[in-house]
């Protein structure tokens, strides 16, 4: 028996040398040589790592708890192990199954059970038995459905890539945007400051008889309605505080604060690189691409259910009637052999589901497509409006300056008698909104920077040691 199974297994193994269906090939992508408005270059934004984007050390602690706690991420990982184990018990058909049988049977007429004519007597029968199986994988369906399993456990990986530059990105934004709100959160306090100053010199002067109530009335009036943004505001805050703490993994409560909105540290220079590179580094991409090699396998295991599947079994144990006598040569049972099982006649559906995978394959290579043409867009939106946000701030300090200035001078002229007190509220009410403007412009030309991090697929590669993040097991 062992010399038979020596020469079955090399021709088992030549049998098994091809495998069904298209060997995976990128398909044709539209991607071009350098990313729009920006000429071409090597270097990337996204090569720095997270904590050489953003300085804040209090951005980053919370980014770091964010990484060790946040509940999408820590679902991610367990996912990706889910499809480790899943590619692993894929791949363990490629080889030789083993399994073990005993039984004990008391009966009359029948053989381990199974009723037969042989006696009219009563007797008890033992049987201990290990089988061997090998289906010897002649058109590759195993290897495919293994390549196919494997490509989906990449994808899963590739989505856990993906919610750490997401968790990132969305700690990194929230935060700026609740140091913004902090800034809008003064900026509102400050004015209400100035129109209660406001306020109390038409009051003074309505007093003293130099002018109409009228001049109070309005002072007050504007005062109310600045007084009323910082109960909206301070419901922002607290809102945006809880949108933290849920990415962070932890109960709604307040946040600690680093440097201020205007004293943010970002990259002075934010090259875009070569579009080409989003493709190994942008993981939706990586996950659209993996997604596609599976339905690309996926193709050969439908075709080859088309052929018999080939197995070699195998099984030596003992049969007997007496227990202590189980292990005897003389009740040694053994045998090999080989068998084939295929479709004849199945009403279709292994040529549909050949179709079906075919089609499948080719939704996958329209997504992919879609996938890098909206990431191309992603990119390009994300570095115009760096540009563009930036030239809005420069002409949003200039508005802000003259209109405080305008301020300044309306209060002067309104003491001196050569205006009146439309002129010193105007002023005012022009420059609160264009201070919350400039705020909001601040915020944005920041958020175009993690903006354009996350779109180009911002990578970890630094030689700093990276901060503890949940990993799946190694295989």
């Amino acid at each position: 028996m062992t010399r038979r199974i020596l020469i079955c297994l090399p021709l088992a193994a030549a049998l098994a040398a091809c495998a069904m269906g298209p060997n995976y090939q990128r398909p044709e992508l539209p991607v071009p040589e350098s990313f729009r408005d920006t000429p071409e270059g090597q270097a990337s934004l996204a090569e720095l790592a997270w904590w050489d984007v953003f300085h804040d050390e209090v951005l980053q602690s919370l980014v770091r708890e964010a990484l060790e706690q946040n509940r999408d991420l820590l679902t991610a990982v367990a996912n990706v192990e889910q499809a480790r184990d899943t590619a692993a018990v894929q791949r363990g058909e490629l080889f030789p199954q083993a399994s073990y049988d005993g039984a004990a049977f008391r009966g009359k007429n029948s053989i381990l059970g199974v009723p037969t004519d042989i006696s009219n007597e009563s007797h008890t029968q033992y049987l201990a038995v290990l089988n061997f199986f090998w289906e010897v994988d002649v058109w590759g369906r195993i290897r495919r459905a293994t390549e196919s399993a494997r490509a989906q456990m990449l994808a899963s990986n590739a989505v856990r890539q993906g919610v750490v530059l997401s968790l990132v990105s969305g700690v990194a934004q929230a935060y700026l945007e609740l140091r913004e709100l902090d800034n809008e959160l003064e900026i509102a306090h400050r004015t209400v400051e100035s129109f209660d100053e406001t306020y109390q010199l038409f009051l003074r002067q309505f007093r003293g008889g130099v002018a109409s109530k009228l001049d109070p009335l309005r002072g007050e009036a504007a005062l109310a309605q600045a007084a009323s943004t910082v109960p909206d505001i301070e419901r922002r805050i607290v809102a945006k505080e809880n949108e933290l703490c849920v990415l962070l993994g932890r109960p709604a409560g307040a946040i600690p604060r680093g440097v201020s909105l205007a004293d943010q540290v970002m990259p002075t220079e934010v090259p875009a690189g070569v579009p080409s590179l989003l493709l190994t580094r942008r993981p939706d991409l990586i996950e659209a691409e993996q997604t596609l090699v599976s339905a690309n396998a996926e193709i050969g295991v439908a075709f080859a259910n088309f052929f018999p599947r080939i197995g070699l079994t195998a099984f030596r144990g003992a049969l007997s009637s007496d227990l202590s006598q189980l292990l005897k040569s003389s009740n040694e049972a053994w045998a090999i052999g080989s068998q084939a099982t295929g479709p004849i006649f199945t009403w279709g559906q292994t040529w549909y589901s050949w179709e079906g995978a075919k089609a499948a394959d080719q939704a996958a290579i329209y997504r992919y497509q879609q996938s890098v043409l909206v990431a191309l867009a992603e990119v390009s939106d994300a570095l115009t409006a760096h540009e563009k946000v930036a030239i809005q701030r420069t002409e949003l300090e200039r508005q802000v300056e003259a209109l405080r200035e305008s301020v300044r001078l309306a209060q002067v002229r309104y003491v001196g008698g050569l205006s009146t007190y439309i002129e010193v509220l105007d002023a005012q009410q022009q420059l609160f909104p264009a201070e919350l403007s400039l705020s909001q412009a601040l915020r944005d030309e920041r958020l175009s920077v993690v903006a354009l991090y996350r779109a180009l697929g911002g990578g970890w590669s630094s030689d700093e040691p990276e901060p503890s993040i949940p990993q799946p097991l190694a295989p």
